[in-house]
């Protein structure tokens, strides 16, 4: 068994991905492209287990992760007492919380509503069909109407073209340097230079005058599940959200139930936007501290 941690690399990909295949949950948080996309700027790091692995950031201060793998199999008592006092677990999903709260004692749970993920039915986006979609079929009609926008697959190719709108598209809105953004945007871009060598990508961009003004990067959490990692467009062109957003799950996701767009982290802004879309459920997360055997 690993006892060490080390920072996350892409030749444990695989065994990662079989790890999470196994949990009950997935949340967003915890794919392999959000972990390497953002491992730079936690300061992720890994430590393999018999049963999971255990993932913490170092950055801007130690915290854990939810435990990849078997949750129903996994020693959590063992766990516990391994840990330091007082170790705090954050992006917990409830079905985890949950077991933990049944098995362990000393365990502090406390809601944390900015990582909830927002889940939304793929037919619906699709088909923006009915009253509460009104406004947004409105957007996608006017921006089909003014443009002759061609939909194409992001690959080695074409996500150079997703590059570049991704550069034009930091420089229009970080104007105020702001570090949030500046952190996406090297997330971002970590992810598109090693497409090539991470698995289960699906990507989408929209072509205007053979220029790209939309992209969405997503990737399958499982069979029934695509989560939304990154979508940018260009402002100039209005509705161009609204249009990668139903053209994208239209061509390339029809297969799955389910659309996970992540969390809002508490941004005002990005949850009004998020409700504006009606999600039909939420995948509920916690921050769990609990009392470690080690003082």
């Amino acid at each position: 068994m690993e006892t060490t941690f080390r920072p996350i690399t892409l030749d444990g990909q695989e065994e990662y991905n079989r790890r999470l295949a196994q949990c009950s949950q997935k949340p967003s948080d915890y794919s392999f492209i959000n972990l390497w996309g953002w491992g730079r700027e936690y300061g992720l790091e890994w430590s393999f287990r018999d049963d999971y692995v255990l993932i913490r950031q170092t950055f801007p201060q130690t915290l854990y992760w939810a435990p990849v793998g078997d949750w129903e199999k996994a020693d959590w008592g063992a766990l516990q007492d391994s840990l330091p006092e007082s170790t705090c677990f954050i992006r917990i999903p409830e079905e985890l919380k949950l077991i933990w709260e049944q098995r362990l004692s000393g365990v502090e749970v406390e809601e944390c509503r900015e990582h909830w993920d927002y889940l939304y039915d793929v037919g619906e986006l699709t088909e923006l069909k009915g009253r509460k979609f009104h406004n947004k079929k409105n957007l996608l009609n006017q921006f089909m109407r003014d443009h002759d926008a061609k939909f194409v697959t992001l690959d080695e190719k074409t996500v150079e073209c997703a590059l570049a709108l991704q550069t034009d598209w930091f420089l229009w809105r970080n104007s105020e340097n702001d570090q949030t953004l500046d952190a996406e945007n090297l997330a971002i871009v970590k992810v598109m230079h090693d497409w090539s060598r991470l698995g289960g990508l699906i990507g989408g961009g929209l072509v205007v005058d053979e220029k790209m003004i939309a992209y969405t990067i997503a990737e399958a959490l499982d069979d029934t599940t695509v989560v939304i990692h990154f979508e940018k467009g260009c402002p100039n062109f209005k509705g161009v959200y609204q249009a990668i957003n139903q053209i994208f799950l239209e061509q390339c996701c029809q297969g799955f139930q389910i659309v996970n767009r992540e969390q809002d982290l508490g941004d005002e802004g990005l949850r009004k936007a998020k409700l504006s879309y009606n999600p039909v459920a939420f995948l509920k997360k916690y921050r769990v501290c609990m009392r470690g055997g080690l003082v």
